[in-house]
């Protein structure tokens, strides 16, 4: 039998295999090949070796938003402080406004105030109620005199009194002198006419010499009673001007009494009307600022969103929301929020690794120094309560010597934040990672820098 020969590529297969057996073996397995396995292997090891002892950033990665620092520089609602129908917008969503800016006019709603002369009325009333004032303080001041008037009425009246006192004083004096006078006259007439009525029994003297020493004593007694009566007359005369005296003064006193009632109702009645002159100010000074209030301005620059309101005549409630503004201020910052486990790590000043959404960053987590598109910024406060979520919000401040941050950026932006903390090597990190242990407790160095984010 004819053993077929077989050729491959013009080589003649069966005398190739006859003369080497195991060449064809050899290019299959490549036995005879020099091999650089263990090398790699070794390089790979002390290259890993080398790798774990490399010093490694620990951190803590969170998600945060772009925010400010201060409360005036974030979005604010304008609210309208009284209610009314919308009347005219002069503003758009989108439109950049300046502080003071109208933004819209209200008209009103209450019937109370619709009358559009409301603040000439309101200050007519006070112009009366004003004068009014001027009437009482006139009145009080006439009353001031009256009394003035009374009272010197009072003195002189009084003076007339003491000085007919004092003559009706003298006037008894001498009535009383006068009654002892009579009295003397009528004992010497009854001496002698009781001698006489002696002499008239012996008859020494006539009848006619007794009946004219009877009547001397007659008219003695009768001029005696005479002055009593005189003298008691004169007693009653002066009684009766005390009586006088006494009712001058009562009379004189009402009347006093009466005009001081007079002046203090008047100033009673002055003060009561001050009050209403400050009431109806008030009043007036609410219905002035009331209609400066129909016009709603911007209370600071910047941008309008959410209008809330969107056509003519709707009716907004007091304290109702209008629109949103969102200040133009560039003092922005980053507010991260951290886990409660993790809070204990942070602390002021320590410097955290940004990368903002919208902008590309390459990041090795545990080597910060070889990121590229990342910012820095600083904590600066660092809240003691939690939120809703359960988690700590911290507020991070630009650090002034790194790069400034995007002048792209908006608030309410994503952001990616990484916390750097101690630099520990890279095998430690793993067998911390491995066994769950926290992050080392890490204390940052607050430089000068950082100050002034407290």
């Amino acid at each position: 039998m004819k053993t077929e020969k077989f050729t491959y590529l013009n080589i003649d297969i069966d005398k190739e295999f006859s003369q080497h057996p195991l060449k064809s073996l050899g290019a299959i397995y490549k036995i005879h090949k020099k091999k650089y396995i263990k090398k790699w292997v070794l390089g790979i090891l002390v290259f890993c070796i080398v790798v774990l002892f490399l010093p490694w950033t620990q951190n803590i990665r969170t998600k945060g938003k772009v925010t400010t620092l201060r409360q005036e520089a974030r979005p604010q609602q304008v609210n309208t402080i009284l209610s009314g129908k919308i009347v005219k917008w002069y503003v758009k969503e989108g439109d950049m406004v300046h502080k003071g800016d109208t933004l819209l006019q209200l008209g009103e709603v209450k019937s109370e105030y619709f009358d559009p002369k409301l603040l000439l009325r309101t200050d007519e009333q006070i112009q009366a109620k004003l004068q009014s004032i001027t009437a009482y303080e006139e009145k009080a001041a006439t009353a001031t005199k009256q009394v003035s008037a009374l009272t010197e009425g009072l003195q002189l009246k009084l003076a007339s009194f003491d000085n007919k006192l004092a003559q009706q004083q003298l006037k008894i004096i001498s009535d009383s002198m006068d009654v002892l006078a009579a009295l003397n006259d009528l004992n010497i007439y009854k001496r002698q006419i009781d001698a006489a009525k002696v002499m008239l029994d012996s008859g020494v003297i006539a009848l006619t010499e007794f009946e004219k020493r009877k009547a001397n004593f007659q008219t003695a007694a009768a001029k005696k009673t005479s002055a009593e009566n005189k003298f008691l007359q004169d007693k009653q005369e002066l009684l009766n001007l005390q009586i006088e005296k006494n009712s001058a003064l009562q009379d004189y006193t009402d009347k006093i009494a009466k005009a001081d009632g007079e002046k203090f109702s008047a100033l009673s009645q002055v003060a009561s009307t001050r009050a209403d002159v400050s009431k109806l100010q008030n009043i007036y000074a609410n219905y002035d600022i009331r209609n400066q209030l129909y016009y709603i301005t911007a209370p600071q620059s910047g941008q309008i969103t959410k209008a809330k309101k969107a056509g003519l005549d709707e009716i907004v409630k007091e304290g109702e929301m209008i629109v949103e503004i969102v200040p133009d201020m560039q003092n922005y910052a980053v507010e991260m929020f951290v886990t409660p486990n993790d809070i204990p790590l942070v602390s002021k000043g320590q410097e955290v690794a940004l990368i903002f959404d919208g902008f590309p960053a390459i990041v090795f987590s545990g080597w910060p120094q070889s990121s590229y598109g990342t910012f820095v910024g600083k904590v600066s406060a660092i809240e003691n309560n939690v939120n809703t979520a359960g988690n700590y919000r911290v507020l991070i401040a630009p650090d002034t010597t790194h790069k400034k941050w995007p002048k792209q950026l908006k608030l309410g932006g994503g952001v990616k934040c990484i916390a750097l903390l101690k630099n520990v090597p890279v095998y430690y990190e793993l067998w911390r990672t491995i066994n769950g242990f926290p992050p080392e407790y890490y204390q940052a160095d607050i430089k000068p820098d950082a100050e002034k984010y407290k």
